[in-house]
């Protein structure tokens, strides 16, 4: 496997950066996190200007990447500037949905996302389902040329700014059942649909969605009824692709920030990173990075693997990444003292950011269970 990466991935690694470095530090994120929408639209404007959006998928689809290297290298650059806009479920998730199983007057929604101008969420998890992407229990029923949709929806990041919602919803079979389950596009004024939002610890905003008799058209469905099941794993693998790079990102910022303030803090008369028991735990940092850089390159090569071999580097990569997350935050913290638990203080946000990446889509024991089930089947 090639590990370097292509020109046209350099140059959108190099662009983004670069951009996010002039116009994305710690007091405009916290402008941002403090605001009533947790997101910057001028910013989103911006980054989809730049075709960081487009960057997300294929050619076929509108787009000019779309694989899991490209995936990979947006969101690290995303994840190393602690960027809270909902590029993964605007764009990975409930626009790939779209892009996957749209039919042609669904799909004309991909240009107007790749350009900035339509806000997504898609609404599948529930207060029961914890991480099982079978456990659905909100109905779709069809009544003539109508789907009428009842249930509710938990944790749906990006809701109160997504001008349309993907709502997962089981047409028929039972609870857990893989078969049966559909998804459909609800305008975010809906009649019935309710929106209940929240801040989220890491940044951003989530809520949580209630239907109560909402009806849409059938030609709102995405793809045939009750064969969504599938679709729907291989975009959370995509997410996984896209968070796990991401908190990648994070990790690098940390572990930079941590040597940082190691070779600038003096005690004694000289720099603390010269004392051997912290420098020591300063180089078990960095090779339990490396170790998740190794990780993050292997979950983006076989995203387009056959399914097995796709979902166990899934879970495998989620595990690792979720144990090395939780080592560089708490030793991130740890090192820096009292000064990385202020808000003003760009640790203040990284580490919490890599904590809670963990408890989305899966986590480390989850994905360890998941690995062995998937290794012995």
């Amino acid at each position: 496997m090639n590990f370097e990466l292509t020109e046209e991935r350099q140059m959108l690694q190099d662009t983004l950066r670069r951009f996010l470095r002039d116009r994305y530090d710690t007091a405009t994120r916290n402008k941002i996190l403090n605001s009533d929408t947790g997101m910057s639209s001028e910013i989103w404007s911006e980054l989809a200007d730049l075709g960081v959006i487009g960057a997300l998928f294929t050619e076929e689809q509108g787009g000019f990447g779309g694989k899991g290297f490209d995936i990979a290298v947006v969101f690290e650059e995303l994840g190393r500037a602690g960027v809270v806009e909902p590029f993964l479920d605007t764009a990975v998730l409930a626009g790939g949905l779209i892009a996957d199983l749209g039919n042609e007057d669904q799909q004309a929604h991909i240009e107007t996302i790749i350009e900035g101008k339509l806000q997504l969420a898609f609404a599948h998890g529930e207060p029961a389902s914890r991480y099982d992407l079978t456990r659905v229990s909100t109905t779709a029923s069809e009544k003539g040329d109508e789907i009428i949709l009842n249930g509710r929806k938990a944790v749906v990041v990006n809701a109160e700014a997504a001008d349309v919602l993907v709502v997962s919803a089981r047409e028929s079979g039972e609870q857990g059942d893989a078969d049966g389950i559909s998804l459909f596009l609800v305008p975010r004024d809906a009649k019935g649909l309710t929106i209940q939002g929240y801040a989220l610890l890491a940044g951003g905003r989530a809520a949580e969605v209630t239907l109560d008799d909402v009806v849409v058209p059938a030609s709102a469905r995405l793809g045939a009824a009750g064969d969504a099941s599938s679709a729907i794993e291989a975009r959370i693998a995509a997410a996984n692709v896209a968070q796990t790079a991401e908190t990648l990102g994070a990790m690098d910022t940390a572990c930079r920030l941590t040597k940082d303030y190691l070779l600038t803090r003096k005690q004694f008369g000289r720099p603390i990173a010269t004392f051997q028991a912290l420098a020591h735990r300063m180089s078990d940092l960095l090779i339990e990075m490396e170790q998740a850089r190794s990780a993050v390159i292997l979950i983006a090569g076989h995203l387009e693997a056959d399914r097995g071999t796709r979902e166990r580097h899934v879970s495998a990569t989620k595990n690792l990444i979720g144990r090395v997350g939780r080592l560089v935050g708490e030793e991130s913290i740890q090192l820096h003292g009292g000064i990385a638990m202020t808000q003003e203080y760009e640790l203040a946000h990284i580490a919490k950011r890599i904590v809670m990446a963990d408890h989305r889509f899966g986590d480390v024991d989850h994905h360890l269970e998941r690995f062995i089930a998937l290794a012995a089947a």
